[in-house]
């Protein structure tokens, strides 16, 4: 930031950049629950279709798994892409900001729910 801005507003600035970065960890922790459920439920079913006869239900348990896991990583990576633009916004008009911690888990969760769309999609 540069110097000649004062107090006030450089901690305006911070209380600012740190609101982006919770806003990004809550879409983090909504994208990893909607993750981990579909890949949950995908699971379940699997292990119930071996242990005994279900119904044919109207929508497929792996179906079901798939679309939301991908609806957990579309709603990261706009996120992702929402807080990078906020973020440059942000540099544009006061400076450097530090870096992005929230932005490196968003792509470790990110690559967790390829790995989970892959296990489901091969059916490991």
């Amino acid at each position: 930031m540069p110097d000649e801005l004062d107090a006030n507003t450089r901690l305006a600035v911070e209380r600012t950049r740190l609101a982006h970065e919770r806003t990004l960890m809550a879409w983090v922790r909504t994208s990893l629950a909607l993750i981990a459920f579909g890949f949950t439920i995908y699971q379940i079913f699997r292990y119930l279709a071996g242990s005994q006869r279900l119904r044919e239900p109207l929508i497929s348990p792996t179906v079901f798994g798939v679309i939301t896991i991908l609806i957990g990583l579309v709603a990261l990576v706009l996120a992702w892409v929402q807080h990078r633009q906020d973020m440059a916004a942000l540099r544009e008009t006061f400076g450097p900001t530090p870096w992005s911690i929230a932005s490196v888990v968003a792509a470790m969760v990110a690559g967790l729910g390829v790995v989970a769309l892959l296990g489901v999609v091969l059916r490991v």
